[in-house]
């Protein structure tokens, strides 16, 4: 495709999706949760043949040797398409927030004042290997009343255009206009230059992907951004923790999936259970394949695990996000030198402490700055579905308007709302 060409079809993606949003923002509730209801349903229908499109993808990707975690990514299973079917349920099944008026106070002028929450307008999605983005993307875009615009890598492009297809047909099932979601179909990389820079037609870009990705696009992009670039999430055994509660939520945080921006890349334990705590949890790791990149004082420890695979961690290892079965471990003297180490090294996604004491659960909570921050619970929780938030759009670490998984209210907004009985002002 010409360049002309290109330009051409993303000004018409664009103007349509402007159109579409008008009349996404005024649907009701029942079309809106009709067409998600009815999403569900063609998911299930399509199960073998959405593994049988995705199975295609994979092996032309693995043809291209793109990375493991990418492949991870880029993989669909009878478990996810039944999770982003259950997403479209438990988002139909939720409140509609559109049009909702809160905080209405009266003035001492006679006028009441309130917010009312409305869409966005439109949002672009870019996003790499994950098809079921399409579907976290397009349902949240459907419930909040907004229309996108989705732009996958193109190593998943045949798994996104059957997903789109079913989310079309559901729109129009709903009496929804279909271009309310739209799938750029061009695997031009110029195509994403384009849409991150048409302010006239797209309000939000959201990107959804590896670090390079996310950086050109807040350097490019004309319209603003909400965006996570790093994943680095720390876990901290405190003093008084439940070291058998602590063993299986850190094994989890980790091993669960290596790949998701979610698994913790970091672990941080207390000097006085250091001892009993990380032979035990070594061991586990050392069992799964997972290298440690410690301290001298974990090292220390950990090197006499049998089956151990460790390393001297460097500076460049407390920032890390492996994204792969590498950890990296540091023993610190108490609580406040790991909110410190937090604080200084984590990307502000998510962090967890695993204590018996409430205060320290208080003061971490308080006084750690990330998107998510947990109490005797692991990372992999940081996840709008298991927030309840039905799906999400991705992980915002930016402190403006949307901040943590992005929902269903991330893809809102306020606008103030006055009513009168005739004041005017003196």
């Amino acid at each position: 495709m010409n360049a002309n060409t290109l330009a051409n079809q993303m000004q018409l993606h664009g103007a349509q999706a402007r159109h579409a949003s008008a009349l996404m923002a005024k649907a009701s509730a029942a079309q809106k949760n009709k067409a998600l209801l009815a999403l569900a349903a063609k998911l299930r229908a399509h199960t073998v043949a959405l593994l049988s499109t995705n199975a295609q993808d994979c092996l032309h990707a693995q043809a291209a040797q793109i990375s493991s975690v990418l492949l991870d990514r880029l993989r669909l299973t009878e478990k996810i398409i039944e999770t982003c079917a259950l997403g479209c349920e438990q988002l139909a099944s939720m409140p509609e927030v559109i049009g909702e008026i809160t905080g209405l106070k009266e003035q001492p002028s006679g006028i009441r004042v309130g917010q009312m929450r409305v869409p966005i307008g439109v949002f672009g999605m870019i996003y790499e290997s994950r098809p079921n983005v399409t579907i976290e993307a397009a349902t949240l875009s459907i419930k909040s009343g907004n229309a996108c615009i989705l732009r996958g890598g193109s190593e998943a492009i045949h798994s996104n255009l059957a997903l789109a297809l079913l989310v079309r047909e559901a729109l129009a099932e709903a009496g929804l206009p279909q271009d309310g979601v739209q799938l750029i179909s061009s695997v031009d990389r110029e195509a994403v230059g384009h849409l991150i820079t048409m302010p006239e037609f797209v309000d939000v870009i959201i990107p959804r992907g590896g670090k390079g990705l996310i950086e050109r696009i807040s350097a490019q992009a004309k319209v603003p951004v909400i965006k996570h670039l790093d994943g680095n999430c720390h876990t901290y055994v405190d003093v008084t923790s439940d070291l058998e509660m602590a063993l299986r939520v850190c094994d989890n945080a980790k091993t669960q999936k290596y790949s998701p921006c979610n698994a913790m890349e970091s672990l941080l334990v207390a000097k006085d259970v250091a001892g009993v705590f990380l032979p035990r949890m070594a061991a586990i790791f050392a069992a799964k394949g997972v290298e440690m990149r410690g301290c001298d004082k974990s090292l220390a420890i950990i090197s006499k695990v049998p089956g151990a695979k460790t390393n001297l961690a460097t500076e460049e290892d407390w920032y890390e996000e492996y994204l792969a079965p590498v950890i990296s471990v540091k023993i610190v003297e108490g609580l406040d030198e790991a909110i410190a180490h937090i604080n200084k090294y984590s990307s502000h996604h998510t962090d967890a402490i695993l204590t018996q004491t409430y205060s320290h659960a208080e003061r971490f909570l308080r006084e750690v700055d990330s998107a998510s921050v947990m109490v005797n619970a692991s990372t992999r929780f940081a996840d709008g579905f298991e927030y309840g938030l039905g799906a999400e759009i991705g992980i915002s670490t930016d402190k403006f308007h949307a901040r943590g998984p992005v929902g269903l209210e991330g893809l809102t907004s306020l606008k103030y709302v006055v009513f009168g009985h005739g004041e005017v002002r003196s």
